[in-house]
């Protein structure tokens, strides 16, 4: 086994893909036991949707952040069947990937997670229904520049993803002006996302205040590593604090980018396993940090390549 710094990373809202876990399941029984498990817990076959989809399905805010937890899950608990407890250093997840974060450091259990996440995603795709929002990406932006233009434009910035990569997000129309004015900001390039509202902006507060009274009600525990929280980029241990940054990140800025550093410059993280879909996560790592190693981990495939690497 290595005996480098691990740092372990579960990817957010907009990695999923029809067929995730499918395989793994299928290989290994603790894998299987997560996604058999969840159908139990929420009384629908979640497992279906992930497996085989469709994908408007899986899609829908409701479905995809408990499944992406799953499957974030299973993928560790497949790498966990090849290789046993192996130690990590740290952990952070992007937006919903911070809840899978802790699951994966016994903050809380699975099924307390998957409820939370099951009740986010639902309050979300609420919040998204009573309101008209949108999110765009800024390309080649500095992000003074961006935090001027959403100013300007009465927008919130949403992600900062890695250097040059920053989201905003808010009411659909200023959006749309916010893309429209952004080569005067000297931005580079401005794309619209399809996505279903305004993530991690002011028009998710519904979500806010519900997810806020569920994590109120939640039992937490102290982390067995760091879990670096989205909206500050330190780790957070205290269950006091750790309610408030999962519930403040619903309207809060990701500060990805920043969270990069921490776990290479503080925590001293070496080689980093992205366990979801996507390879979302190693492209952003790439740009932040470039030439740190990840090892992205979705399928059978990617894990034999992955415990080939870790078992030098």
């Amino acid at each position: 086994m290595t005996n480098q710094r691990i740092a372990i990373l579960f990817a957010g809202q907009g990695a999923q893909t029809v067929g995730m876990g499918r395989d793994i399941a299928a290989k290994y029984p603790a894998a299987a036991e997560r996604f058999s498990h969840a159908d139990e817990i929420l009384g629908r076959s979640l497992s279906g949707i992930a497996f085989t989809g469709p994908d408007d399905e899986l899609t829908q805010t409701k479905n995809c952040q408990p499944a992406l937890y799953v499957h974030g899950l299973a993928c560790l608990a497949a790498l966990q069947a090849e290789l046993g407890e192996f130690p990590i250093q740290a952990a952070a997840g992007l937006s919903l990937g911070e809840f899978t974060a802790h699951a994966a450091a016994g903050t809380f259990d699975f099924e307390t997670g998957l409820r939370l996440v099951a009740q986010r995603g639902l309050f979300m795709q609420e919040a998204c229904e009573q309101t008209s929002g949108g999110m765009a990406a800024m390309i080649g932006a500095d992000e003074s520049a961006v935090r001027a233009l959403a100013a300007e434009t009465d927008v919130d910035v949403a992600n900062l993803n890695s250097p040059g990569q920053v989201v905003i997000s808010g009411e659909s129309s200023k959006v749309a002006l916010a893309v429209s004015l952004a080569k005067e900001h000297g931005i580079r390039m401005a794309k619209t996302l399809n996505v279903a509202g305004a993530y991690h902006s002011r028009l998710m507060n519904s979500a806010y205040l519900k997810l806020g009274e569920e994590l109120h009600k939640t039992t937490l525990t102290a982390p067995r590593f760091p879990v670096i929280c989205n909206v500050d980029a330190v780790p957070v241990s205290e269950p006091a604090q750790i309610r408030e940054s999962l519930q403040d990140q619903v309207t809060g800025t990701v500060r990805w980018s920043e969270s990069i550093d921490y776990l290479v410059d503080e925590a001293g993280c070496e080689l980093f396993l992205e366990l979801g879909p996507g390879g979302i996560l190693a492209g952003l790592l790439n740009r932040i940090r470039k030439g740190t190693p990840c090892l992205s981990i979705t399928d059978c495939a990617t894990l034999d390549a992955a415990l080939a690497t870790l078992r030098c």
